[in-house]
């Protein structure tokens, strides 16, 4: 009798994993926001590339370190079971509308909109550039698997945009690339630029491969009147297990004729900071990252103290700290980012600008002052 029920137990276990295993491989080969994957002919392709070995991408540095399943199960379970005391703010961050119609017909100085975390509106030259543009709810391929943004409204609606003439993107992490922004922006989109094998991604997601410029560091590119240079950085990409640094990531360079921006995707601190200060500096604005730091992993995402300095290093007039005020991806409080930052940046007489989601930014302005809006949520 035992013996039975103790087969009919074993029985039972094995037919659920079975069932759960049958679940992820269909979850993982089937699920849209997944993306696709590097084939072997484009993998030949990128072996021109010194930063692609052995079939994956590399930093300058051998990191981010690899760690193994366990280590990567006690970091999950420590993250999703820590409580950090105002991790996020208690209520949605308000933001600064806009106007269609403005935004639509805007023909003046180069400007920002920042849309939290990572993404921005670029006006410059008469084109419309989205930076990292991720306007969805939750950074994960499935609502499930994570929190919220802080700021559910957007400044602008992505329905609501105007036509885009550029699409830039620094890598394929759900905080950065998502998959139901694509989707909505495609119809009104004319070019997408990015790092080697990251057009996979949007190729899975009905972009026409004619309408993707894969680029390496260093490449340079042009958009009318406008410089674009895919840049170095210090991180890694992935969207799920067994896809890891199978695409580039990267910083990006933006030039006009009168401006120069740079736009620091995500990276641990390194020296081309200064490498890229020394070939493209001095920049009028560097939107550097800020945020979703932890001492487990410090090669990959810069300390606050680190983002003032690498703003020295590209030789930045002025710094706007990004990669915060978007997400809770890390254990830290949501307002250390900023509050650090400042304070070194006031050390190294650096200048940092603090914009409210949705705020216009004039690139060129050096005299306008932004409230500290966030010390008191």
């Amino acid at each position: 009798m035992l013996r039975k029920i103790l087969k009919k137990v074993l029985l039972t276990v094995v037919v659920l994993i079975g069932v759960l295993v049958i679940a992820y491989v269909l979850f993982n080969n089937f699920y849209p926001s997944f993306g696709g994957d590097v084939t072997k002919e484009r993998q030949q392709a990128y072996e021109q590339s010194e930063q692609f070995k052995e079939g994956i991408f590399i930093n300058k540095k051998a990191v981010p370190k690899d760690l193994s399943f366990s280590k990567s199960l006690d970091l999950a379970y420590k993250f999703f079971t820590t409580k950090v005391p105002n991790g996020r703010p208690k209520e949605d961050l308000k933001v600064i509308k806009l106007d269609s119609v403005h935004v639509a017909n805007y023909n003046s100085k180069t400007r920002l909109v920042w849309y939290g975390h990572s993404s921005f509106l670029l006006q410059m030259d008469g084109l419309n550039i989205l930076l990292d543009p991720m306007f969805g709810m939750v950074p994960a391929p499935h609502p499930w698997l994570g929190d919220d943004r802080f700021n559910k409204e957007m400044p602008l609606e992505v329905e609501k945009l105007p036509r885009i003439d550029a699409v830039i993107f620094s890598h394929d992490h759900y905080d950065h690339l998502d998959y139901e922004t694509i989707l909505k922006l495609k119809d009104k989109t004319n070019h997408y630029f990015v790092p080697l094998g990251l057009g996979v991604h949007l190729e899975a997601w009905g972009i026409p491969a004619d309408k993707i410029t894969e680029m390496d560091w260093w490449e340079e590119k042009q958009l009318e009147n406008i410089t674009l240079v895919c840049t170095p950085a210090q991180h890694f990409s992935g969207r799920k297990l067994d896809n890891g640094q199978s695409t580039l990531w990267s910083s990006w360079v933006v030039q006009s004729m009168d401006e120069n921006i740079y736009f620091s995707g995500d990276s641990g601190y390194a020296p081309h900071f200064k490498e890229i200060g020394k070939k493209y500096g001095p920049f009028d604005l560097a939107l550097m990252e800020c945020g979703q730091y932890n001492k487990m992993w410090p090669d990959i995402h810069m300390m606050p103290e680190e983002t003032a300095q690498a703003g020295l290093d590209v030789k930045a007039k002025k710094i706007m700290p990004i990669h915060w005020a978007g997400f809770k991806l890390a254990l830290h409080d949501w307002k250390d980012p900023i509050k650090r930052v400042e304070a070194k940046a006031l050390e190294l007489n650096l200048k940092v600008i603090v914009p409210q989601i949705g705020q216009e930014i004039i690139v060129m302005d050096s005299v306008s002052t932004y409230t500290s809006w966030w010390k008191n949520l």
